[in-house]
């Protein structure tokens, strides 16, 4: 019986010698930088400045990276302000008289609401624009406008001009502030120049909101920082989305991929739901959602493996919609670091590029005098999408550890198992040229 079980076990060893040895070489990319199990994005809307006095601080201490979707035209020194787009509002006006508010007209009477001279107009025009998001209350949006309008020819307002509580709430703020910022790694990126609600709005004027707050970023802070977006108060408006895809290369607001399931923020789903490789799940942290169940957010990202967790953060101590204590934020955050061992935390724009990249790669090795050689390549736009990938890549079984080389840059990473037999992880960047791995 001895021998018998002696002559199994050679042939077992055998057999996973020759499957181990059967895997040098083979490489993938890991579903998360690094190999993590999941992804935590913290992202704050509207700018608000306590967003920069009171939040930023502890993430900085932290060392926590996010991203802030900022109301350009409410920074000092910006090019770009709200404005009509159209013919003069005078005709506009004197219209309303005589025609009611319907679906022809509807959009240009909207759009032009904010801007006919007067304070108080823009609470009316995010008022309607939210009611004709929802095809059921269109009707309810025309009689706001039939209002305001008749207010206007009444004049019951006064002359002026007055934006959004969002726009007025980044007071303090500068340009020179987000370059400081951004040089620390976080991301500043658009949330339209004066958080118009843009269902309201008609194509030109909805082109100008986004195009002109994409291309006031780009002056004030490069390229780099025009690759997302969010469209104001989480709008997925169809008509608004086809527009927002076209200029921005990311929205917060929809995402629509084939490897991408979207649970957005009203979602009552959970990721369980999820049968593609990834799954985006956005989270409102305000004052509705207590402690442990923020936590527990965090806690299904980890245990998930293919979960996107993208935190939505408005106020912060008093200052902007559904307002957080910071106090809070701070004992949130320090939760979100206790698991960065376990969950990638990244900007907005930086998650995006990883999984577009990572879905395009094409990977080749092969093997040459105890060498194994890969080639990562992506056929995505090489200016826009230059994020490196970590691959995982199986090695001899004799190896005791590994030289990775790309150009110039070598970095020695450590031997790794699992069932498969030996492995390395490491970061590689796509496009750059051959990698070679040797080992000792």
């Amino acid at each position: 019986m001895k021998p018998l079980l002696f002559t199994i076990a050679i042939v077992f060893c055998i057999v996973v010698t020759k499957a181990q040895t059967g895997n040098v070489g083979q490489t993938e990319v890991t579903e998360w930088q690094d190999g993590k199990a999941g992804a935590v994005s913290i992202t704050y809307d509207d700018g608000s400045y306590h967003q920069f006095t009171k939040a930023l601080p502890v993430m900085e201490r932290l060392k926590l990276p996010a991203t802030f979707f900022v109301i350009t035209g409410g920074i000092p020194g910006s090019k770009y302000q709200g404005k009509f787009i159209g013919r003069p509002v005078k005709e506009i006006i004197n219209e309303t008289a005589t025609i009611p508010t319907n679906d022809q007209n509807f959009l240009e009477r909207c759009s032009a609401a904010g801007y006919l001279g007067y304070k108080g107009t823009i609470t009316y025009v995010t008022k309607a624009g939210g009611m004709y998001d929802n095809p059921k209350r269109k009707e309810q949006a025309f009689k706001v406008m039939d209002d305001v309008y008749q207010k206007v020819r009444n004049g019951d307002f006064q002359p002026g001009y007055q934006p959004c509580d969002e726009y007025l709430q980044e007071k303090g703020s500068t340009w020179d502030d987000f370059r400081r910022y951004a040089a620390e790694g976080y991301e500043i990126a658009s949330h339209s120049i004066t958080h118009a609600s843009m269902p309201g709005l008609d194509s030109v004027n909805i082109v100008y909101e986004l195009e002109k707050s994409k291309e006031e970023i780009k002056n004030q802070m490069g390229a780099k920082y025009t690759f997302s977006t969010e469209v104001p108060y989480g709008y997925e408006n169809e008509r608004v989305m086809k527009i927002a895809y076209k200029i921005y290369p990311a929205l917060r607001n929809r995402m629509p991929e084939p490897w991408l399931t979207e649970l957005d923020r009203p979602s009552k789903k959970t990721p369980a739901v999820n049968k593609l490789d990834y799954v985006q799940w956005q989270r409102e942290c305000n004052t509705r959602s207590p402690l442990p169940l923020m936590k527990s957010w965090v806690d299904t990202a980890v245990t998930r493996k293919d979960t996107w967790l993208v935190l939505v953060i408005h106020g912060v101590d008093g200052l902007g919609y559904e307002a957080l204590p910071s106090t809070l934020l701070d004992e949130y955050f320090q939760y979100i670091k206790s698991n960065e061992g376990k969950v990638w935390v990244a900007t907005f724009g930086d998650v995006t590029k990883y999984m577009r990249e990572r879905e395009s790669a094409k990977i080749q090795n092969d093997q040459k005098g105890g060498k194994i050689m890969i080639s990562l390549k992506h056929s995505l736009d090489k200016t826009m999408y230059d994020l490196p990938l970590t691959l995982k890549t199986y090695v001899p079984s004799d190896w005791k550890e590994a030289n990775v080389k790309q150009g110039k840059n070598v970095v020695k990473v450590e031997i790794l198992k699992d069932d498969k037999g030996s492995y390395i992880k490491y970061r590689a960047n796509p496009n750059q040229g051959q990698l070679t791995i040797t080992g000792t």
